[in-house]
């Protein structure tokens, strides 16, 4: 059963490693930048700008774009990813919420996860009791506590594993896009209610 373990950690490390950056360059995911422009990003996704769901209008303008299609190169393997969510801030890309495939991490322990990214990432805080809230709307708004944490001045990249499944997750932000977009999402829900028959 160990043998097998381990194969599996190489495997998923050997596809994961295609996917993730150096820990020094955590300024996006597999090519995404943070802070490019929604047309890029759709672009880079095969998709439409028009795809994208309008979350807020006001005070800025928040919008989430689905990503089901599978993320890589042909050059390179595909990450075990099953979906991306591409958060934007007046179309600015400061969120990526990445769920990995759960029959590509079976039978992977946190720790392995850990290990796994470590190796790109370097040396993983271990936050005591943190969780991490990854949507700007209302309506589907989930937090899960964090497994291990990379981060810099700058960016944080949060993995955690679904409380509800048995699936491994990512939340990656710009801390500063992300502090205005917070802010501008508690305004809009504000204005929303102020406005409200």
């Amino acid at each position: 059963m160990t043998r097998i373990r381990r194969l599996a950690v190489f495997v998923f490390w050997a596809a994961l490693s295609a996917s993730l950056i150096h820990a020094q360059e955590l300024q996006g995911y597999q090519g995404f930048q943070f802070g490019t422009k929604l047309v890029a990003v759709a672009r880079q996704t095969d998709m439409k700008p028009s795809e994208a769901k309008l979350l807020h209008q006001r005070p800025a303008m928040i919008q989430e774009l689905w990503s089901y299609r599978p993320l890589g190169s042909s050059s390179l393997p595909t990450a075990p990813v099953r979906e991306v969510v591409f958060s934007f801030y007046n179309g600015e890309l400061f969120r990526m919420v990445i769920n990995y495939d759960q029959d590509r991490t079976e039978g992977l322990t946190d720790e392995d996860m850990v290990a796994a990214i470590s190796a790109k990432y370097g040396i993983a805080a271990k936050p005591v009791a943190a969780v991490v809230l990854f949507s700007s709307s209302q309506v589907y708004n989930d937090s899960q506590k964090v497994i291990a944490r990379w981060e810099d001045a700058q960016y944080s990249f949060n993995l955690f594993r679904y409380s509800y499944q048995p699936a491994f997750g990512m939340v990656a932000f710009s801390k500063q896009l992300d502090t205005l977009a917070k802010a501008a999402v508690v305004e809009a829900f504000r204005l929303d209610k102020e406005e409200a028959p």
